[in-house]
Parts: structure tokens; C-alpha cells; sequence
């Protein structure tokens, strides 16, 4: 079930969607929002901005915050972090999608400068590595190293190479969004966008930063360590039907290219 709470995009010469999940983030989700350069997208591109927080059904005043920050809220009850996200590209009107952590965590201050490289290096989807510049204790040796061990199972499993298994800030087309199917309504959505965009989309890993998240963490690192580790190797039977079919002429064609 989803409430849109509040709508104010306009469109100038062209709409950036900032999707942001959240669940009982009232400490982080103004930092969040504040830490985004809408003018600066504004003035460089003509693009303006929409700001989503897929609220999941908080206790706090998450939702209230946000509002106040000048964001539109959508509430999913259904819990999870790829079913927030599905809520998220479902509604989004912006020719350029970006993805965002409600706890201010992400280096959302860069997102003028990975607009223009989406837009230079014509590619589709952009996600940042974020142990090019992790702030001292952001991040846990155990989350480290269980993030390294998944980006080694993508590349045995898929043959993509990639630093940063589970980063969470995207800058995509809206174009890759319409072509392809997301399955997991959890963390592995996170992996499994990433396999879908290198396998068969233009795409860059580039350099970012991660900050230590405002207020407390609500992630159970083993438990989802294990369920994205299972989920890489489920995911296998599921990557023939990643893109949507192309109709041409009134035949579906599958576009089932780079698939060994």
C-alpha cells in the first residue's frame, strides 16, 4: 500500500529524481536532503529536481522531517530495501535517476559533477565505490570484508568486475530503468542492479566517499551478508528475463545478448 503525501515537481528543461528509502531515519533524512545541490543542478544543467523518500512505514517523524525539507513522501508498507526502490523508480518522472541512503551517509554534494559524467560518457548507470574514501569508522571490518567477498562472488558468478558490491548511491537513465525487471524487494537489489547494468547496459564504477551514518544503524550484517551471498547464486536462473522484451512491430523480441 503506498500514500503520496505531497507532490511539487515542475519540470524546467528536464527532471533529476532523487530517490531516497527510508525507515525511521529523523535524524539523518534532513542531513540528507539539505546535503543535495539543487541549485547548483539547476544552474548547471536547467534540470530540476524532485527529492522521494520512500518512507517505510516509520515510527519517528521521518516523514514529517522530510516533508519540512521540501521532499515528497511516499509511504510502502511493504518492507524492504528493492521493494522501497521499486516504489521509488515506479513514481519517479526524472530523465535522470539518482539513489540516495537516508542516513547522510553518501556524498550527495558530488551529484552535479556525476550528472555530467553520466551525460560525457553517454553511459547508462554509474555507481560509486565507496572505499576510494571511507571516513574512519564508517564501516565495519566485518561489513568490509563481506562486501568484498560478494563483488568476488559477482565477478566468479557473472564475470563483473566491481569494487563495491553494496554501495547504494546510482546515477542512471531513466531509459535503463524502463528496460529492466527487478526481483529482490531486499538488500540483494543492490547486487542485482549492478549485475543487470554491467552485464548488459553502458556502465562505470567510479570513485566516491562514505561517511558514518547519523543516527543509530538498523542493519543485521550477518543475517543480510548470508541472504545476498545466497541470492547471488539463486539469481543465475533469473538473469534471462533482467530485460524487458522489445516490441518491434508487434513481436517481442528478448534481448538476451552477453548472457555467458
Amino acid at each position: 500500500t503506498q500514500m503520496l503525501i505531497q507532490l511539487t515537481a515542475v519540470a524546467l528543461n528536464g527532471l533529476v529524481s532523487i530517490i531516497i528509502p527510508a525507515l525511521n531515519e529523523e535524524f539523518g533524512i534532513q542531513k540528507t536532503i539539505s546535503s543535495i545541490p539543487i541549485t547548483e543542478i539547476r544552474n548547471t544543467f536547467g534540470y530540476d529536481v524532485e527529492i522521494l523518500v520512500i518512507d517505510g512505514n516509520s515510527t519517528d517523524l521521518t516523514r514529517d522531517v522530510a516533508l519540512k525539507a521540501g521532499a515528497q513522501v511516499i509511504v510502502e508498507k511493504q518492507p524492504g530495501y528493492g521493494r522501497a526502490y521499486k516504489t521509488g523508480f515506479a513514481a519517479a518522472k526524472g530523465d535522470i535517476i539518482i539513489t540516495l541512503d537516508a542516513d547522510n551517509t553518501y556524498p550527495a554534494e558530488f551529484i552535479t559533477q556525476y550528472i555530467k559524467l553520466l551525460n560525457e560518457c553517454n553511459t547508462d548507470f554509474i555507481t560509486i565505490n565507496r572505499f576510494a574514501d571511507i571516513e574512519e569508522g564508517a564501516m565495519s571490518i566485518t561489513r568490509k570484508v563481506g562486501n568484498k567477498t560478494l563483488a568476488l562472488l559477482i565477478s566468479l558468478l557473472y564475470s563483473i568486475s566491481i569494487k563495491d558490491s553494496q554501495s547504494g548511491m546510482w546515477i542512471m537513465k531513466r531509459n535503463f530503468i524502463s528496460k529492466i525487471r527487478l526481483n529482490s524487494d531486499d538488500m540483494s537489489m543492490s547486487e542485482e542492479i549492478k549485475i543487470i547494468a554491467f552485464k548488459f547496459f553502458s556502465s562505470l564504477e567510479i570513485d566516491g566517499a562514505y561517511r558514518k551514518r547519523t543516527g543509530a544503524a538498523k542493519l543485521d550484517i550477518i543475517q543480510h551478508g548470508w541472504k545476498n551471498m545466497k541470492y547471488l547464486f539463486a539469481y543465475k536462473k533469473h538473469l534471462r528475463s533482467a530485460l524487458k522484451p522489445l516490441t518491434v512491430s508487434n513481436k517481442e523480441i528478448h534481448l538476451e545478448s552477453n548472457l555467458t
